[in-house]
């Protein structure tokens, strides 16, 4: 099983960027969906995550401008980031818990200008 993000790119301040997560081949014993970024010269951050049962979480920091969701016919996990602001420049990853291990995707870069 693989992840593959993608989405990322250049944004001005304000803007908005839709990310996806698939997987490829079949996941099962899904515990959690997550969202993580990493800024240059910082740790990783939890962002979003979203459960089987559909309850769902945010960071205080992107709380109210980015939406985590999920395709379950796609095998995706999306993250909508609208009203982007330079402090969310990042790479991001999508994380796929489940009872027997962690997925990772290879990261996807979100730059947002001023």
């Amino acid at each position: 099983v693989q992840l593959q993000a993608s989405g990322g790119g250049l944004v001005q301040a304000g803007e908005s960027l839709r990310l996806s997560c698939a997987a490829s081949g079949s996941i099962i014993g899904i515990r959690a969906m997550r969202w993580y970024r990493q800024a240059p010269g910082k740790e990783r951050e939890w962002v979003a995550i979203i459960y089987p049962n559909g309850s769902i979480n945010y960071a205080d920091s992107v709380k109210g401008r980015f939406t985590i969701s999920r395709d379950r016919a796609k095998k995706t996990v999306y993250l909508q980031m609208n009203s982007l602001e330079p402090r969310d420049t990042a790479v991001y990853y999508c994380n796929i818990e489940t009872v027997y291990r962690s997925y990772w995707g290879q990261g996807t870069q979100v730059t947002v200008s001023s």
